[in-house]
């Protein structure tokens, strides 16, 4: 167990399922925390794998029985906020053929990244504003185009304009990102922009 703690390289010992038995004090390090806390965890909940297809490859691989290193390239934020890429190995250990074996994954850093800064977003008009608090207090297409003096098709143009523009799948994320910007008062109903 001494010659496991003193390896420089991010190790885990894991169940066939990906949970992490133990883990070495680089692997902890990677994440910023002490002996014992990854315990538990998924591996996948740390890394995420550029292909997923990967992942169930593997899993089936391990599920036959079969005996081989399995590489897969990874994605993940350290604890010191960097964003790292690399390789995730899992190799299929047991003391036995018949028994199900375990995983030991080793991890090897291949590059980082910081994080990019997020990109300042682009206020609404005051009529893409007045659309939103209608939006807000529950008004339909309709109901937000007689309100702002618009056609339906002006407000449905208005919205997709903001959606594109702040990367909104939905109205109600839409609304959301209207009160987190600013754009509509908090604690004030009916909404008011």
């Amino acid at each position: 167990m001494n010659l496991f703690a003193r390896i420089p390289m991010p190790i885990a010992v894991c169940d066939a399922s990906g949970a992490i038995i133990l883990a070495n004090p680089a692997m902890t390090a990677e994440w910023g925390e002490t002996s014992g806390a990854l315990r538990g965890r998924s591996v996948l909940e740390l890394f995420r794998p550029d292909e997923e297809t990967q992942v169930l490859r593997i899993a089936e691989a391990v599920r036959l029985g079969r005996r081989s290193r399995y590489p897969v390239a990874v994605r993940w934020e350290a604890a010191d906020g960097m964003r790292r890429h690399g390789e995730l190995t899992a190799e299929p250990v047991s003391e036995t053929a018949d028994e199900v074996p375990g995983l030991l994954v080793l991890l090897r850093v291949l590059g980082e990244e910081h994080a990019p800064a997020a990109e300042p977003v682009e206020a609404a008009t005051p009529a893409e504003a007045r659309i939103l608090a209608l939006l807000a207090g529950g008004a339909t297409t309709a109901q937000a185009a007689r309100g702002t003096g618009l056609t339906t098709d002006g407000v449905t143009y208005h919205l997709r304009r903001l959606t594109a523009r702040w990367g909104a799948s939905n109205r109600t994320e839409l609304v959301a990102r209207a009160y987190a910007l600013g754009v509509l008062t908090p604690g004030v109903w009916p909404p008011v922009a």
